[in-house]
């Protein structure tokens, strides 16, 4: 009896050291309730927050936007919003961090070449608590000046290989691991959210040219409701509707944790916001530029699916100085 009750008393203090130290945490788990849940900093299923040349320029006349600018060298050689703030990309979060009052702004807005980075960054920085928006088509729908990465990435080098196969979902799998050491979720999201936004948006992007050389090699996700993609899709493959399928209650962990993903839309865009969301989940997820647009922009205009064309150009004043 002795040697039992000594045993036992061994464990339970070895179990209490595992659980003091966060051996036991799964912070995986603990991660995606939290931001499925009420008390999440986003809505997941809503996580695109968009807004169009034209509505910003209307709240620049009767607002008080803040707006970044997270360009290059078109920043000043192209020209940029009047009143733009320039900030690299990587340091967006810690701009709004120090920004002061922003509760003050009838809107933050972050703007790019074509919206696709803006729209990952965004979306890093609405899950780390802020309130932000991206410019749809980014500043090629501003001004026909600043149009070109927009005017010059629509391609229709795929729409003749496009396939109505319908392909099924993976098995339900586990979630990625995270080992981040900490234990609550809203310090495990601080964590990923920092170590996925200093890599930068490349290693999230993939083209179309490399995903249709060896298709296999990916899981393709097709982001759009199940009518469109029953017209037609990248090989292989396999359709998510937006906002419905990535909560742990559908279809999350049909993702495989061992291969890489490429999310694609219409655009660039959503893929982007989705990414962002999967890349801090610890998925190895690429959002696929220019979507469907960059590679059978004329067949997704066809079929009425969003496409770049020059009725997006607003048409607004630019700045260069």
């Amino acid at each position: 009896m002795k040697q039992i009750k000594f045993w036992t008393l061994t464990i339970f203090a070895i179990s209490l050291l595992l659980v003091s130290c966060g051996e036991t945490v799964d912070e995986s788990q603990v991660l995606v309730e939290y931001l499925e849940s009420a008390d999440s900093p986003i809505d997941v299923t809503k996580l695109n927050k968009l807004i169009k040349a034209t509505e910003l320029q209307t709240e620049i006349l009767t607002g008080n936007p803040y707006i970044i600018d997270i360009r290059g060298d078109e920043y000043n050689t192209l020209g940029h919003i009047d009143g733009a703030v320039q900030v690299a990309a990587t340091d967006v979060l810690s701009h709004l961090d120090a920004l002061e009052n922003a509760s003050s702004y009838s809107k933050i807005v972050v703007v790019c070449y074509t919206g696709q980075t803006s729209a990952y960054f965004v979306s890093l920085a609405n899950m780390a608590g802020h309130n932000v928006w991206s410019l749809l088509w980014g500043m090629s729908a501003w001004n026909d000046a600043t149009a070109g990465p927009w005017n010059n990435n629509i391609k229709n080098t795929y729409a003749t290989q496009l396939e109505i196969t319908t392909n099924p979902k993976g098995e339900e799998g586990a979630l990625p691991v995270i080992e981040t050491g900490y234990e609550t979720a809203e310090d495990i999201l601080a964590a990923r959210i920092a170590e996925v936004n200093a890599a930068g948006f490349s290693p999230a992007t993939i083209t179309a040219d490399v995903v249709w050389a060896n298709p296999e090699n990916y899981y393709i996700v097709n982001y759009w409701p199940l009518n469109q993609y029953e017209m037609g899709h990248i090989t292989g493959a396999i359709q998510y509707t937006p906002g419905v399928d990535i909560l742990t209650t559908s279809y999350l962990k049909t993702l495989p944790t061992d291969k890489p993903i490429v999310v694609y839309c219409y655009t660039g865009t959503g893929s982007a916001f989705l990414s962002a969301y999967l890349r801090v989940l610890n998925y190895d997820s690429r959002s696929l530029m220019f979507g469907i647009n960059g590679m059978a922009r004329d067949w997704a205009a066809d079929n009425q699916l969003t496409n770049w064309n020059e009725g997006h150009i607003a048409g607004n004043d630019l700045v260069t100085e």
